[in-house]
């Protein structure tokens, strides 16, 4: 769920998206550790986002394409980040001082880039001088065969930015979508559900997410990976019963443990699920729309169950393979659509995690591009398909059993109302459980437990008369 955004539906929405089709950029005479080399790659993701590929894919390929380095593809992946967190106010900025949208779509992304690095945001360190992010954005366009005419406009555009930027910004945050950084229905929709906290939440999604792991209870406790970190040079502290938040985010190549399975990467909010089912030895327990196998490997590190981790997503359902040999755990795994029932055996489950589709719209600050590929209609859409899986996996559920409705979603249509609605339907009987989490922010140091936006409910099924 968190891990990564469920698949996009239909089209990305149209503000900040060109309209010409995207050209592969060939990058000549430019050195792969430059910065020129950095903003190109990150120019062709973020210009396949805005034509509706999810952003991991994007630079996934773009890696690909490129056959960057590891430092270079850091490179690219940050200011990439950086990007989908700023196209709102970037995008406005650009019909400020151009006539129409520049085209092709890669030079609209090379100008989204070099104006993200020189907006100040406050959430965010500058990682490059000015005078550096316009000369290599030109040096950028200059080795590019689809680019080279446009190498002065892009010397103009990012210039005129310097020389007027107090102004150009004072200009275009009059105008919501710039103003947040969302478009203006996703503005508008927040707003509706919490008149009271909605800035908050908005500005939440714009701040870079921290870099929380959960200690595999297996393995460690808590206070002895504490110690470990300490020991490495590596700041951290404790904010949930499993969970540690770096104060600083790194490669997690890097993260002492991680290979050998002591710590998994995931949200604390996140964390909060496997615990909620309240698993026993012996029990049989499926964990459904399972990948990529975070709260999978949390079940299996919390008792000696037999699990069936289920999927519908060949690629997502080798992380789980992944990600459970890493921790040395076992399930089984299978290829199956949970609204349907053709991969059940009847033997009926003592617990259900329902971690069902949604827009993701809770965990947004790590799925920046989400807010772009989204449309207002997909809520419905997903809200439907969630209904069909919740009723479908009851009827697999033991009489006395309990399943978990988990959703990485703050819109009410996917999280309260759909577990009302379900909940009347098959006459469950809804225990105690968080409810909606909204995403919360935290500074270092300050030992609040900061998470992403999920919302909790848990039911239990009425014994048979």
């Amino acid at each position: 769920m968190q891990e990564q955004p469920r698949k996009t539906l239909g089209k990305p929405a149209k503000t900040a998206k060109p309209t010409a089709a995207t050209t592969e950029m060939p990058m000549v005479d430019v050195k792969p550790d430059s910065l020129a080399f950095s903003l190109g790659g990150a120019a062709q993701a973020v210009a396949y986002v805005l034509e509706g590929m999810a952003l991991p894919q994007a630079l996934a390929k773009v890696f690909t394409q490129t056959n960057a380095s590891p430092q270079a593809r850091g490179a690219m992946q940050d200011i990439a980040y950086r990007t989908m967190r700023q196209v709102g106010r970037v995008d406005a900025l650009m019909k400020a001082m151009t006539n129409k949208t520049p085209e092709p779509a890669l030079l609209y992304g090379l100008l989204c880039c070099a104006l993200t690095l020189l907006v100040q945001n406050e959430h965010e360190e500058a990682p490059y001088e000015a005078f550096v992010v316009v000369d290599q954005a030109v040096h950028a366009a200059s080795a590019s065969p689809n680019m080279v005419f446009a190498k002065g406009m892009v010397n103009a555009v990012l210039r005129r930015y310097l020389r007027e930027h107090e102004e150009l910004l004072k200009l275009v945050l009059k105008q919501p979508a710039a103003a947040w950084n969302y478009p203006q229905w996703w503005v508008d929709q927040c707003k509706a559900a919490y008149p009271q906290d909605w800035q908050a939440i908005l500005l939440a999604g714009n701040r870079p997410p921290p870099l929380t792991l959960r200690v595999n209870r297996r393995q460690s406790s808590v206070e002895n990976y504490l110690q470990l970190l300490a020991g490495a040079g590596i700041g951290a502290q404790q904010i949930g019963p499993s969970a540690v938040r770096l104060d600083k985010a790194m490669p997690v190549s890097q993260i002492p443990g991680f290979d050998q399975g002591m710590v998994s990467v995931q949200d604390a909010a996140a964390q909060l699920a496997a615990p909620l089912l309240d698993i026993q030895d012996g029990m049989r327990v499926l964990d459904a729309c399972a990948a990529p196998g975070g709260k999978t490997g949390h079940l299996l590190e919390l008792a000696d169950i037999e699990l069936l981790a289920l999927d519908t997503d060949p690629v997502r359902i080798q992380r789980i393979h992944d990600n459970l040999a890493r921790l040395k755990l076992f399930a089984a795994i299978k290829d199956g659509d949970a609204s349907r029932s053709g991969w059940w055996d009847r033997k009926p489950y003592d617990r259900i995690l329902a971690d069902v589709p949604c827009t993701a719209s809770g965990v947004v600050r790590r799925h920046p591009d989400s807010r772009w590929l989204r449309r207002k209609t997909d809520t419905a859409q997903l809200a439907a398909l969630s209904s069909r899986i919740l009723d479908n996996l009851w009827r697999m559920l033991k009489p006395g059993g309990k399943m978990l409705m988990v959703t990485c979603s703050i819109w009410p249509a996917e999280s309260e109302a759909q577990a009302a609605a379900f909940a009347e339907r098959n006459a469950a009987i809804r225990l105690a459980a968080p409810g909606q989490l909204l995403p919360t922010l935290a500074d270092k140091g300050d030992g609040k437990t900061e998470h992403d936006g999920l919302f909790y409910a848990l039911f239990e099924k009425p014994m048979q008369d």
